[in-house]
């Protein structure tokens, strides 16, 4: 059986180290009309509204072994919704053993839970290109613990619980621990990637980057859909009601969208 850090190393006091994971994901779709943007925000708002989001972070919470203290939530006018989870965690003895490990983590519809830590927050931003036709969707979740439970438990339900084209994750360990001798820790567990928590299956449906800077254990991926089916951007019809010239010209905005939040710069007709 695979130890956890504070069986590895006796540590004095508390683990003060804070594991922080931010994970953004991005839903684009074409809305030609004023109407078709205005019944897509509608369904974004109740597809993700504060209710449902809370059931995510309480789900997440249970993933990575943590205690809810208490929930903050509001749905906002004209559009988007916000979640505050303040989370504790428990003695290391009274947590699942996996609750600790850097792993993918379960699904949706195979959480098994027992919880408890810092906190988890996640806000959307429901938006629409002013010209293009094109509105897209963002969700930022921030899952940030101190101790030993892993906030990267969470990755894999995350990815599932959105409807995601684009993703960006970010990790960082900060801070510190102490062993017994004074000796500082400043990292409790071996990683090199983000993309080591996303499952194999995952993976091979994103096109994927790494920007790491190893020696401030600081983690970034980002991920773009490999495979495009323009019947998955149209919202509330098919690609056969349109022309094939309509047809490649929607698809062409729809992946110069793709790339500009991929590469995080503006694109212009496909060339920087």
């Amino acid at each position: 059986m695979r130890l956890t850090p504070k069986q590895v190393v006796e540590l004095h006091g508390f683990n003060n180290l804070t594991k922080s994971l931010s994970f953004n994901m991005f839903d684009i779709c074409y809305t030609k009309t004023k109407e078709e943007r205005e019944a897509y925000i509608n369904y974004i708002d109740e597809q993700y509204n504060a209710d449902r989001l809370t059931k995510i972070l309480t789900h997440v919470t249970e993933i990575i072994g943590a205690n809810i203290l208490n929930i903050a939530k509001q749905d906002y006018v004209p559009q988007g919704a916000s979640v505050t989870v303040l989370i504790s965690e428990g003695p290391v003895d009274e947590s699942a053993e996996e609750a600790f490990e850097e792993s993918p983590g379960p699904i949706p519809g195979s959480v098994v839970a027992q919880m408890d830590k810092s906190h988890i927050t996640v806000h959307t931003y429901p938006e629409s290109h002013p010209d293009e036709g094109i509105s897209t969707f963002r969700a930022d979740v921030d899952v940030s613990t101190c101790g030993e439970i892993s906030p990267l438990k969470a990755l894999n339900y995350l990815i599932h619980s959105f409807e995601t084209d684009v993703m960006t994750i970010d990790y960082r360990v900060r801070g510190f621990t102490r062993d017994i001798s004074g000796h500082k820790l400043f990292i409790d567990h071996e990683i090199n990637s983000i993309q080591n928590y996303i499952p194999d299956e995952v993976q091979t449906l994103y096109q994927m980057i790494d920007v790491n800077i190893y020696q401030e254990h600081i983690f970034h991926t980002k991920c773009k859909l490999k495979q495009f089916d323009l019947d998955n951007y149209l919202f509330g019809y098919t690609k056969e009601k349109l022309s094939p010239q309509e047809q490649l010209s929607i698809e062409r905005k729809l992946k110069i969208e793709m790339d500009e939040i991929f590469y995080g710069k503006n694109i212009t007709n496909g060339l920087e």
